[in-house]
């Protein structure tokens, strides 16, 4: 991050790699980041659910202007499903619309993972922030309504099986830009027979390309922000 001072303001650009909390939304972590740095301009790439936790890439500044050049390299998840249960968001925030009795195992969970590496279409879930016509679909799901959406290529890289317990079955997945985990749990789920959804917990998101990459969260950020009243700091490395 370059700090620029001028006569009345100081000036951030840069990014920073925002190790989002759960219950936020990514555009509430934004605000909070332009609240703590007091840059106005400040924007961000790869939307997390409010219950993900994981890497948000937070452009200040000028860098804002190069989200569209950013590259689009594999994304890493680790996530937890829930099997047997079928929801209108398809994961357990939202209202269950059906419960099943879960008889597969691991082997029929490995088997059905295999179907789903590699280059595949995926329907985007109508609690999500694409538009149709101009309008969200997560606003039109809230209002009862439901709109045709059409398959969109995505590739999984890689879907491991990291678990079976008592709370769902643990995945790592690793995946292209424009995939829903939500969407995946539940494709799965409908495989093996008996639906699914996305848990509430464990959901994060690991790494966005191939490069370890070093995250501070929002109380860190704060400590940091005074300190530089003081002290020159390279926000994005944090201790």
């Amino acid at each position: 991050v370059v700090h620029r001072r001028t006569a009345r303001v100081r000036v951030m650009t840069g990014i920073i790699c925002l190790r989002k909390p759960e219950g936020i939304t990514s555009f509430q972590a934004v605000r909070k980041v332009r609240g703590i740095t007091g840059e106005k301009k400040a924007g961000h790439c790869g939307t997390l659910d409010p219950d993900a936790t994981g890497v948000l890439p937070v452009m200040l500044g000028g860098a804002t202007r190069f989200l569209e050049f950013l590259p689009t390299t594999p994304k890493q998840y680790r996530a937890v499903m829930k099997l047997g249960v079928v929801t209108d968001t398809l994961d357990l925030t939202g209202t269950v619309l059906e419960t099943r009795d879960v008889s597969a195992g691991r082997e029929e969970v490995l088997s059905a993972l295999g179907r789903f590496r590699g280059d595949i279409l995926q329907v985007p879930p109508m609690y999500s922030a694409l538009k149709v016509n101009g309008q969200k679909l997560c606003d039109l799901a809230r209002k009862g309504r439901e709109v045709e959406r059409q398959p969109r290529p995505i590739t999984i890289h890689e879907l491991e099986l990291l678990g079976m317990e008592a709370e769902g079955v643990r995945l790592r997945v690793r995946c292209s830009k424009g995939t829903y985990i939500r969407t995946l749990c539940k494709d799965i789920g409908e495989a093996l027979g008996c639906g699914g959804c996305r848990a509430l917990h464990g959901i994060a998101r690991l790494i966005m390309n191939q490069a370890v990459v070093l995250t501070v969260d929002i109380e860190t950020m704060q400590i940091i922000t005074y300190l530089q009243q003081f002290f020159f700091i390279f926000v994005g490395l944090p201790i």
